[in-house]
């Protein structure tokens, strides 16, 4: 005889999963594909999703990290929602390459913000991990040296401008809220007259989503963030887990990485999934986790998000 299984409530986090821009930057490949055929090349992932890109891979998009990678056939070329150094689009028009730009309508914000401030010529602070696509991108808005880089409390302690009283400060746009605020606060201190942007840069979704996981995490014994590795958003949100009283965060790519043996004796468990995320995915773990355990999920809503950013014009129409 089957032995009963254990209840589990799954306390699933909402708002959750794709933002505008992750939702606008997939349509544009899958538009420019329906448009124009296969192959469609793209610079870099779209997005930082698996399983997004490889589903777009099936359809006839082809990933490349450079623009020296793809021939001078004609077909269309599309940037990445996380954006791209000024350098690149120069070089796709040298090259009369017909390009798409999918980059977030927030991180062009902040591209426009830093051009704003180094023509008011300030010295600009970027607050954002390096290597990072984005922080590539914005910082590849101006010259070399325009914009320096601060990742840590111990950077803006160590920061030396040429002009301490004529700065200005932009963010990554998928930082963690708490952590971008102590920067802030550390720069606002060191240099008092420091500009910052009209509006917070961070993300309407980077922290919506944050928020949901600091509900939602004193409520639970262990929380799943789906999400990519080296998705930045996404590992924040196991941080703000962490740092809001759950005893475990996790984030996992598919259902698969799950080990749900290690859940055995816990009742209550989160679950999230970052801007990159599809819905499918989260359905995916809850299916998963009903092979285990008697699965009750409870929904946990801190807001609605209703924000649509519009497709290029030239695709709005197929």
């Amino acid at each position: 005889m089957e032995k009963t299984r254990k209840h589990m409530k799954i306390l699933l986090a909402s708002p959750r999963g794709f933002c505008a821009g992750v939702d606008r930057a997939i349509q544009i490949v899958e538009r420019t594909l329906e448009k124009h055929g296969a192959p469609v090349y793209v610079r870099h992932e779209i997005v930082h999703n698996r399983f997004v890109v490889e589903g777009l891979r099936a359809k006839g998009a082809v990933f490349v990290e450079e623009l020296s990678e793809i021939p001078d056939d004609g077909r269309p070329v599309i940037f990445s929602a996380h954006g791209v150094p000024k350098s690149v689009p120069e070089e796709a028009r040298s090259r009369e390459m017909f390009f798409i730009d999918a980059t977030c309508p927030l991180v062009s914000k902040v591209h426009r913000e830093a051009e704003r401030h180094f023509r008011d010529g300030r010295d600009i602070i970027l607050i954002g991990h390096a290597g990072h696509p984005e922080v590539v991108g914005t910082m590849g808005q101006l010259p070399d040296g325009a914009v320096q880089l601060v990742e840590t409390l111990e950077d803006v302690a160590g920061l030396t401008p040429k002009d301490s009283g004529n700065l200005a400060w932009c963010s990554q746009t998928t930082l963690s809220v708490d952590d971008t605020a102590d920067i802030v606060a550390a720069l606002k201190a060191r240099f008092p007259d420091i500009a910052g942007p009209h509006r917070e840069d961070i993300c309407y979704a980077t922290t919506n989503r944050q928020e949901a996981v600091k509900t939602i995490a004193p409520l639970a014994q262990a929380l799943i963030v789906i999400g990519a590795p080296n998705s930045s958003n996404s590992n924040r949100l196991v941080e703000v887990a962490k740092a809001h009283g759950c005893p475990r965060a996790l984030l996992v790519q598919r259902a698969g990485d799950i080990d749900w043996r290690e859940f055995r004796g816990l009742e209550r468990v989160a679950l999230t999934a970052g801007a990159s995320a599809p819905e499918v995915l989260v359905e995916e773990v809850i299916d998963s986790a009903r092979a285990f355990f008697d699965v009750e999920v409870e929904e946990i809503a801190i807001k609605e998000e209703n924000v649509v950013f519009q497709l290029p014009r030239s695709l709005r129409a197929v």
